[in-house]
């Protein structure tokens, strides 16, 4: 099917692994315009091919690499690019995104994605070189982990998966260069396939609609990225740890499985201390001027440094303030092909259900002995590690402990505590792929971490700006940038506030109170909104790279058009009202916050971001809504009684 936008190679492929059968994928311009790309061109592919109720492990689940617009076009911080398929860790809608180097190989050979069905034989990879695409013995590799995978399949872009995906591991992770897809398991999903990794490379020139006046777009992008506070010092001097401590300070951060949010020993595990004692250079993904990635020396070698999540779930969530030992475990981890997020929550379970009585295993908080072992025994799913290779909400089920068991329909909950920020607990549970900041909308940006917060405890300013969040950074994100990106939005001046208190409370208790005019933006059709915004370059990029009309009206309807179908895909596979929930430590359990305490009342959130979402109180979308978001093709009575 011929694509008449450029920035598309206008090409899919479609593998069949069990037949061996190699051809194209269609995907219409209007799925375009609709899309964009990335997870949310590949939740239609989903929502057309697979059946409700494939499971997850079944040769029957589908594996989507989809690359978007701007991966591979130069513009800054575009090498991102999404696998999706069905969750073996939710049910639900899977889909992670990362920035290594494949998303912009697999675009050079000639392809925008591939479709990958069935399961073969025995351990393949495939090659695809330009035109020649092909299946190959992977044998060799099979038991390789994630970095000898990818330095045996040779030069290209590269993506592998490691032990924990072989031995489908619920949180398996895919891997390229030293970027991971971390969450939902999309590595469990290419081990029950046979599927070792992918290799691609091509001499494919990404055409552009126009030249010229995309790269001085870019320019002054990038430029606005290095000069900004957030993008141009604190992300590239401390890495994404640089709000660690004020996590701390704020009461935000998980110490001891989320059930306090400050952490004594926080300055030992900071991105401050990472900085000044263990780095060696900065690093970053392609075509990123950010480099907010970390390079630190282990046992001689230059390895990635730990990032923000793992330094707090497998730090103060544990209570280990080992700096060196979590770098160790941070590698392992990569290495093995296990999600960092999932593995700190797990332990940290495990070890108030030991020190509860009601699983005694041997895990306590404070260890750093044998965690090492312990690892390797989850990716190879073998002894203990069998039980906790298949996540939190497993181990709740069968050990007890729902109420402190941090994760939402099924995915552990990322490393922030919600009780600190209310905004962010009504992300959390209305993430579509479950307990996930980015997906649920980033928050605690806008409530503890950044320049200029809103009250973080004000329920009622909330609903409008979570949903404002999901929707813009979603629409990022198939356009092809890492949500990095989107801290710019915060205009420079904002950083200057802190020195001015009086003027900071105020700024702060109008950004509060702006809720009217948000809930009121969000009502605003496209029409209305028909203008780029000068902090916000993706739309006028996107429009410059491949002709397509993008303004902001339109970009933001992308994302909240690409958020109800996922929402949609989950309903369809029974996950509905009742999992948009978080643990009952966050609901009924009041956070000691100094001189206050915060719970998280969902009841008062839940119904107004409902209803500004155009769903029912069942949390089903309307008719009407579905009519104005061009997703009429749905027939909601062939859902499941009650989502």
């Amino acid at each position: 099917m011929a694509c008449r936008y450029d920035g598309y190679t206008g090409k899919i492929l479609d593998i069949d692994l069990t037949t061996g059968h190699i051809g194209e994928y269609p995907v219409s311009d209007t799925d375009r315009e609709r899309f964009l790309g990335g997870r949310f061109l590949s939740t239609k592919i989903l929502w057309d091919e697979l059946a409700p109720g494939t499971d997850p492990l079944s040769a029957d689940n589908i594996l989507i690499v989809m690359t978007s617009p701007l991966t591979g076009t130069g513009a800054p911080s575009s090498s991102r690019y999404d696998i999706s398929a069905k969750s073996p860790l939710t049910g639900g809608i899977g889909h992670s995104n990362s920035g290594g180097n494949f998303g912009i190989r697999l675009k050079r050979a000639g392809w925008d994605g591939m479709v990958v069905r069935g399961k073969a034989a025995g351990p393949v990879y495939l090659d695809i070189h330009g035109e020649s695409v092909r299946i190959l013995p992977a044998d060799h590799l099979w038991g390789l982990d994630t970095q000898a995978a990818q330095k045996a399949m040779g030069k290209g872009g590269t993506l592998a998966i490691g032990p924990a995906g072989e031995n489908r591991v619920r949180f398996a992770t895919v891997v390229s260069q030293e970027r991971s897809h971390g969450r939902t398991g999309m590595g469990a999903v290419m081990g029950s396939k046979n599927l070792k990794g992918m290799v691609a490379r091509g001499s494919h020139k990404i055409p552009l609609r126009r030249p010229e006046k995309f790269k001085a777009t870019v320019g002054r992008w990038i430029d606005m990225l290095k000069n900004h506070p957030a993008t141009g010092d604190l992300a590239p001097r401390y890495g994404t740890a640089f709000f660690l401590s004020a996590l701390s300070r704020n009461h935000a951060l998980p110490t001891r499985n989320f059930s306090q949010g400050t952490y004594a020993d926080a300055h030992r595990i900071s991105g401050e201390r990472l900085a000044d004692e263990f780095l060696i250079r900065n690093s970053g993904c392609v075509s990123c001027p950010i480099r907010c990635g970390r390079v630190v020396a282990l046992d001689g070698q230059e390895v990635k440094g730990p990032e923000y999540e793992i330094l707090c779930l497998m730090g103060s969530n544990l209570l280990v303030n080992d700096m060196e030992a979590i770098i160790r475990w941070n590698t392992e981890l990569d290495r093995l092909g296990l999600d960092t997020i999932t593995v700190g929550n797990v332990l940290g379970f495990a070890a108030e259900l030991n020190e509860k009585g009601l699983w005694p295993n041997g895990i306590e908080f404070g260890q750093t002995e044998g965690i090492s072992a312990l690892l390797t025994d989850i990716a190879y799913r073998r002894g203990m590690g069998k039980d906790l290779s298949m996540g939190v909400r497993f181990l709740s089920e069968k050990y007890g402990g729902a109420d402190f068991a941090a994760h939402v329909k099924g995915l552990e909950i990322a490393a922030y505590e919600p009780r600190a920020s209310v905004g962010h607990a009504l992300g959390y549970a209305t993430a579509n792929r479950g307990a996930c900041h980015l997906d649920g909308g980033y928050m605690i940006y806008l409530e503890v971490t950044g320049p200029v917060t809103l009250d973080p405890l004000h329920l009622r300013s909330k609903p409008g700006w979570v949903i404002l969040d999901q929707n813009l950074l979603a629409a990022i994100s198939a356009g092809g940038n890492c949500l990095f990106t989107s801290w710019t939005f915060v205009p420079k001046p904002a950083f200057a506030l802190a020195a001015h208190p009086v003027l900071s409370k105020i700024v702060s208790r109008l950004l509060t109170w702006s809720w009217p005019l948000i809930d009121g933006l969000l009502m605003l059709p496209p029409a209305m909104m028909k203008f780029h915004l000068p902090l916000l370059p993706h739309t006028r990029a996107i429009e410059q790279a491949t002709g397509m009309s993008l303004n902001f009206g339109q970009f933001f309807q992308v994302g909240e058009r690409g958020y109800l179908l996922e929402r949609l895909f989950n309903l369809r596979e029974g996950i509905g009202r009742s999992q948009d929930n978080l643990p009952g430590r966050f609901t009924r359990e009041p956070l000691d916050m100094g001189k206050k305490a915060s719970r998280v009342d969902l009841d008062q959130m839940l119904p107004i971001y409902y209803r500004l979402r155009g769903l029912d109180a069942d949390g089903i979308p309307k008719p009407a809504t579905l009519k104005r978001l061009g997703l009429d093709f749905i027939n909601l009575a062939a859902l499941p009684s009650g989502g």
